[in-house]
């Protein structure tokens, strides 16, 4: 028995000899002590947190080499290897986790939209819900400061740009015809359902090297990476129908959506300024399929439709007006593949194929185009820690454009353009702190139809004033080849060049988000030629030139009214162009100096419904008067519209939606036409460009069956 209690007592002995203390203080990089912090061996439980001096004290009875970790909230987890009986009056410094939902975001010139996005300004929803966007995407965004009012276009049309500098992506890949087909002086639309994405990245200016061929802007469209459930969506509309269904197996899902539209009713009920001989129709569908495999999603989209319409338009020039018909098919396929390498890479490649075919007839002139496009895309991203993070691609952009024309006095015409383009680009962002961060990058394109070789700098900036605000610089160069409509005639040329220089100040909290943007941007390298319009007989050179420069103000406020959301736009805009035709430095025809947009939406539980409205005004814009001299010498008078709606909740799954767009009338002129030659007295005789309606109603019904059974197309409804 002595000599049990003599080998326990040994025992015990050796076990406090074999325990050594571990102990330090805790610190940020401000040298201020951190209370809390979690300090601990690596595979044991043994560990300790530091006091209010920062000190922390533990014993271990590990030995030799082990790894010593230490964390915090919002601070990068520290870890310290080494032999632990070295471990005694350490002074360890945490730093900031940059990537924390307080840290800084580099965001000059992006609104982004989705539910991964630390900068919400608009959501995939607003597309729907915006009194005068008609559920088109591009509409809701021409409520966004930057964008320009040009409502017989439709199109896109930021900073000073026109509609052809800015591009559209869905899921990192190229849309080459993201429009429906118009005719003069009546609105284009989107092609595609805003109810298959879930993010929008809208960035008018100094945007990622990963993109280019955009002079101004480009719009980034991600489509669902996985829906929550099963569901049917079905719509009857006073202009057509819809209907969509989604399926999940497993891994794998699919979601597929059809509509056909006609106006040929709507028409009959309220005839607009067109003498219609067959009203716009058009049948669409899409369809997007998702496979998850164990590091990664694969996504197939496609996108068809064809569109047909005939109408005769009011000419001063031709007493019996202008016949004008027009067929065209679209389709579009853009396949995706997101996938982790290991705990550091990421990779993405992607392919587009677009084919679009347009037969059109004006007057006794006939045009057949058909352009084949495609667009394929591999990018890599290397997470080399939490503050430096590289990315780098190459992409290939190939489009094959054909176009003949004849007339009376024309038997037939061929003409048309095979473009390719490869570029490479690598980008990294640094964040020094949670305060301060940098992305800086390089595109480097080469053209082959021009033979030439361009190098764009990006470089942008963000340093956080307070928890709740932030500044912003960014710097860009881009460059874009010339449209189509300038490219079939004439192939020796060089791309078109702009400079951006953004500054930017943001302030986001309590649900409410204010954003001023100044900005200047230099155009060189701009197409002109000689003649009324691009034609075979055109000189064109790239002699022209510009400038655009302004601010941009946007406030949002969902939070000071209960159930009521807003959103309060105003860009201002300073620019002159010389390009095309013109004769001189003008502002041009599309821009104009002031616009204003304020959206309301209002929940009212009593009703179940949300009221809606959206107004916009914008400046006059320039045109030449013949009768006077000089160029661009005139404006139209302000633009107003006012816009209504209202969607009713009959049952948690089915809605009765209406809504009308300028609402009280306003009657808004465009421009105008000009005769070709003068009266006898010399005087040029006008008409009015007014829109086709000074009014548009809209009545649809939408019913969902899902699941839940509780899911509808206005989720927050």
């Amino acid at each position: 028995m002595k000599q049990l209690t003599i080998i326990l007592i040994s025992l015990i002995s050796f076990q406090f000899q074999a325990q050594t203390e571990i102990n330090g203080k805790v610190y940020n990089a401000k040298n201020q002590p951190i209370t809390g912090a979690n300090i601990y061996i690596e595979g044991t439980y043994d560990g300790s947190t530091s006091d209010e001096s920062g000190s922390f004290s533990f014993k271990t009875t590990e030995t030799g080499t082990k790894t010593l970790v230490v964390s915090y909230v919002s601070y990068e987890t520290h870890r310290m290897v080494g032999d632990v009986s070295y471990m005694k009056d350490l002074t360890i410094t945490l730093r900031e986790d940059v990537n924390t939902l307080d840290a800084v975001v580099l965001s000059a010139g992006t609104f982004a939209a989705g539910d991964n996005s630390k900068v919400n300004v608009l959501k995939p929803l607003d597309v729907v819900t915006t009194a005068s966007a008609m559920g088109d995407f591009v509409g809701a965004l021409q409520t966004l400061p930057g964008t320009s009012t040009v409502s017989e276009d439709g199109r896109l049309f930021v900073r000073g740009g026109d509609a052809n500098e800015t591009q559209i992506f869905i899921d990192g890949i190229r849309v080459f015809t993201p429009y429906t087909p118009t005719t003069n002086n009546t609105p284009t639309r989107g092609r595609y359902s805003p109810f298959l994405f879930d993010g929008i990245t809208f960035s008018t200016g100094g945007y990622s090297a990963e993109f280019g061929q955009a002079l101004s802007s480009v719009l980034l469209l991600n489509t669902i990476d996985e829906p929550d459930q099963e569901k049917t969506d079905m719509g009857i509309m006073s202009v057509g129908a819809t209907l969509g269904n989604t399926q999940k197996w497993g891994k794998s899902s699919l979601s597929v959506n059809a509509s056909y539209i006609n106006l040929a009713p709507y028409m009959a009920l309220f005839p607009d300024r067109n003498d219609w001989k067959k009203p716009f129709e058009t049948v669409s569908g899409e369809a997007v399929f998702r496979q998850k495999t164990d590091n990664g999603l694969f996504k197939l989209y496609s996108a068809f439709d064809a569109s047909n319409f005939e109408l005769i338009q009011d000419d001063i020039n031709y007493d019996d007006g202008m016949h004008f018909k027009l067929n065209n098919n679209n389709v579009y396929i853009n396949g995706s593949y997101n996938g982790k390498l290991n705990n550091t890479w990421n990779f993405f490649t992607g392919l587009s194929y677009t084919r679009a075919n347009n037969s059109s007839s004006f007057d006794v002139n006939d045009v057949d185009n058909t352009e084949n496009s495609l667009h394929t895309k591999m990018k890599f991203k290397n997470r080399i820690s939490n503050r430096f993070k590289l990315y780098f691609g190459a992409e290939y952009f190939a489009t094959d454009f054909e176009e003949t024309f004849k007339n009376t006095s024309v038997d037939l015409e061929n003409y048309g353009y095979n473009n390719n383009i490869a570029a490479a680009f690598a980008e990294a962002d640094i964040f020094i702190s949670k305060q301060l961060a940098f992305k800086t990058g390089l595109r480097a394109e080469y053209s082959d139809i021009f033979k030439d070789f361009t190098v764009a700098p990006r470089l942008s900036l963000a340093y956080k004033t307070s928890g709740k605000s932030q500044l912003s610089l960014a710097y860009g160069n881009f460059y874009q080849n010339p449209s189509s409509e300038i490219l079939k005639f004439e192939q020796h040329l060089k791309p078109q060049n702009t400079s951006h220089y953004i500054l930017n100040y943001q302030y986001n909290a309590d649900n409410r988000i204010f954003r001023a943007e100044a900005y200047y941007k230099k155009y060189d390298n701009l197409v002109k030629y000689d003649t009324d319009f691009a034609s075979l007989d055109s000189n064109f050179n790239n002699n022209g030139d510009g400038f655009a420069k302004g601010i941009d103000f946007f406030w949002r406020d969902s939070n000071s009214i209960k159930n009521f959301d807003y959103w309060v736009s105003y860009s201002f805009l300073d620019t002159k162009r010389n390009y095309n035709n013109y004769t001189m430095e003008a502002q041009p025809d599309f821009a104009n100096k002031h616009n204003l947009s304020v959206v309301g939406k209002y929940w009212v539980n009593k009703w179940r419904s949300q009221i809606g409205f959206s107004y916009g005004h914008a400046s006059g814009r320039t045109y030449t008067n013949p009768n006077k001299s000089g160029f661009l010498n005139e404006k139209t008078n302000a633009f107003n519209s006012l816009s209504l709606n209202w969607a009713y909740l009959i049952s948690p799954q089915k809605i009765l939606y209406a809504s009308v767009n300028n609402a009280l009338g306003f009657k808004n002129i465009n421009g105008y036409q000009y005769a070709n030659t003068p009266d006898t007295s010399g005087h040029f005789s006008r008409r009015a460009l007014k829109p086709a309606a000074d009014q548009f109603f809209f009545i649809g019904f939408f019913w969902t069956i899902s699941e839940d059974k509780k899911s509808n197309q206005l989720d927050n409804l």
